[in-house]
């Protein structure tokens, strides 16, 4: 076997190694092969790419903004010639099934293309003046260096929704990703590259939040931070953040529910159910991680997920055949595991509950997809567990059903399974998200449209759709006078002259 490749950092166009640099690896979590190392960052690195996307900025942001739009439809073909090949390193670093390790990277290319576009509708308004011969409009204009701090879980897609978006707008980015994704973070910033950034307007540094992170949020010249990640780290981002007054964008937790009413069809629910719950080894935001199910089809529908979940074919993610791959590590295996334990104790567990062993599950972090029946307000019901478990509560109708799912800190996604249509748009005013969906499971984000949520969920802005570009832009507000006098606002405006 060929030896690890090893990476340098990604600064001002070049990639560098600094001297005596200190390097971790990343691993397949389905069989522990060490994939690359990767240099673990220090301060003084990280100075040396924000320095050089401050410096890139202003030429940057010079750029026409159709210009840099193109440069992003042509990382899109690169991402499109290199899809199955990427999609592979997605698999093999983070663990989720091929199929969806093609759909992480075939979502980066969408909203590639999406966000090209951009560059032709970075809208502003023209509104009346108060005052005659005047003119009154709104311009968006770039903060500045932008840090964009992203997770494992889906390693193309994600930062692509954070660089695309900051790039048209004309900002710079510094990239710092999750150490045990870097070879994804790697294959990313070697597109942009391949695509004719210029150097320095996107910059890759590796290492731990600790020390890169930490970095990044407090040095003055990163004018916003976009953060994707756990919510306390993201309180830990957004406090170290207001320091320096500078913008702070979170994308946090989820706890979503899937609501099955009694006159759902039951078989659509229960495909919904087990790509929601189940798909990604339940790594997702918006997993499904509670059914919230009608009394009236309470034991039938229980009785089909039973048999339907004995069937999912836990292996191999590279294999087709395979439904659920490993976690993404071990820290994930062991907090998963710590819950099962918590489930066990305060609930009924129905099915899995164990860590898979023997043959090469042993050399991987392989868990059972585990289904628990609880009551709303036990630690699993409403605490995000972050993998292949899912609560399941019992209630007696559509009232109940909406409060038990508004009834956690969380506020990103949900779904609502019915053939009633009245019920179908009460749950679209009812249910405290930022997502809902009818007739489908809580996962399935179009980039097209936007994505966030409120409560513990983020601060409340949207990632994706054409309100992506707000979290990378100021508004600024432009009076044009051209009545060739002095004329004063809520003053120099008598009624009918």
């Amino acid at each position: 076997m060929a030896p690890a490749p090893d990476f340098g950092l990604f600064i001002e166009g070049k990639w560098v190694t600094p001297p005596n640099a200190t390097r971790f690896t990343t691993s397949n979590p389905a069989n522990g092969q060490v994939l690359a190392s990767f240099v673990a960052a220090t301060p003084r690195e990280v100075d040396a790419a924000v320095r050089a996307a401050e410096t890139a900025f202003p030429k940057w942001r010079s750029l026409p903004a159709p210009q840099r739009g193109e440069v992003l439809l042509r990382a899109s073909a690169l991402f499109r010639e290199r899809k199955e090949r990427i999609a592979r390193v997605v698999t093999q670093e983070m663990g989720k099934v091929i199929a969806e390790g093609r759909g992480d990277v075939q979502e980066a290319i969408d909203f590639l293309e999406y966000m090209a576009g951009e560059g032709r509708r970075m809208f502003g308004e023209t509104v009346p003046s108060e005052l005659r011969s005047k003119f009154c409009l709104t311009v968006r204009q770039p903060k500045g260096v932008v840090a964009c701090i992203t997770p494992w879980n889906f390693p193309t897609a994600i930062p692509n929704w954070k660089i695309a978006a900051a790039l048209v707008c004309g900002n710079t980015v510094v990239f710092k990703p999750a150490s045990s994704t870097s070879l994804c973070a790697v294959e990313v910033v070697k597109v942009y590259e391949d695509a004719g950034l210029p150097p320095g307007v996107l910059n890759l540094v590796t290492g731990a939040g600790s020390a890169v992170g930490n970095a990044l949020i407090d040095d003055p010249r990163v004018r916003a931070v976009s953060f994707t990640g756990g919510v306390e780290t993201g309180r830990g981002v957004y406090l170290r953040g207001a320091q320096s007054l500078k913008a702070v964008h979170l994308e946090l937790g989820g706890k979503n529910p899937m609501i099955v009413l009694d006159d759902a069809n039951l078989p659509l629910a229960l495909d919904g159910l087990l790509f929601g719950a189940f798909g990604t080894s339940g790594q997702r935001c918006t997993a499904t991680s509670r059914l919230i199910l009608h009394e009236k089809v309470y034991d039938t529908f229980l009785g089909m997920l039973d048999r339907a979940v004995a069937k999912l074919k836990v292996g191999d993610p590279l294999d087709p055949s395979t439904d659920i791959g490993p976690v993404a590590s071990a820290d994930q295996e062991k907090k998963i595991l710590r819950y099962i334990e918590v489930g066990k104790a305060e609930a009924k567990l129905r099915t899995g509950g164990e860590k898979l062993t023997g043959g090469a599950y042993d050399a991987g972090f392989f868990i059972a997809p585990t289904v628990f029946e609880t009551r709303h307000g036990t630690r699993i019901s409403k605490e995000e567990i972050f993998g292949p478990v899912l609560s399941v509560i019992r209630v007696r109708d559509y009232d109940e059903a909406v409060r038990v799912a508004n009834d956690v800190d969380y506020g990103l996604s949900s779904s609502i399974y019915t053939s009633d249509v009245n019920l179908a748009f009460r749950a679209m005013q009812d249910l405290e998200c930022g997502i809902t969906y009818v007739n489908a499971p809580t996962i399935g984000a179009e980039v097209q449209l936007p994505f966030g949520g409120i409560k513990s969920t983020g601060t409340g802005g949207r990632e994706a759709g054409s309100v992506a570009i707000e979290e990378f832009t100021e508004i600024k507000t432009v009076f044009v006078d051209f009545s060739n006098r002095l004329q004063k606002a809520q003053i120099d405006a008598p009624v009918g002259e």
